[in-house]
């Protein structure tokens, strides 16, 4: 896992490894990830997963930027991206270890170097995710 830096940075808020849709989005920004680095970012993508949960994720995808957990998902209700689930949480609870059944709304955040959000992409649909090209530019614009 990379360290985080003080850099403009990617953030992804992601339900957890275990959802098909999050994993596609996870390998879609390593894809990216090349191009936002030479643009001068930095990715960080957080899950409710528990801390033990992300080396698998990590290793599915051949991950090289930072994946964190937020499993008591105090980062996401701060940010009023959390929502309750009303489904059975079973998958939730193993990976998260919590019994809250809290998710985050996937979401893209970027940061300017002080942590000041210059952009931010969500959506209720779990299956919605930004695009790659328009996260690049997205990137791009929040550095002017």
């Amino acid at each position: 896992m990379a360290a985080v830096k003080a850099q403009p940075t990617v953030l992804v808020y992601y339900r957890g490894g275990w959802c098909p849709f999050c994993n596609m989005q996870l390998a879609s920004l390593q894809k990216i990830e090349p191009t936002l680095k030479e643009i001068g970012y930095q990715i960080i993508a957080i899950s409710a997963d528990r801390p033990s949960s992300l080396l698998p994720t990590l290793d599915r995808h051949s991950l090289t930027y930072t994946l964190l957990s937020d499993s008591t998902m105090a980062g996401a209700r701060a940010l009023g991206i959390a929502w309750q689930s009303t489904r059975s949480g079973r998958k939730l609870e193993r990976a998260s270890g919590m019994d809250h059944h809290i998710l985050p709304v996937p979401a893209v955040i970027i940061l300017d170097r002080k942590g000041v959000i210059q952009f931010l992409y969500a959506n209720p649909n779990y299956r919605v995710r930004l695009d790659g090209d328009d996260l690049i530019t997205a990137a791009r614009a929040a550095l002017k």
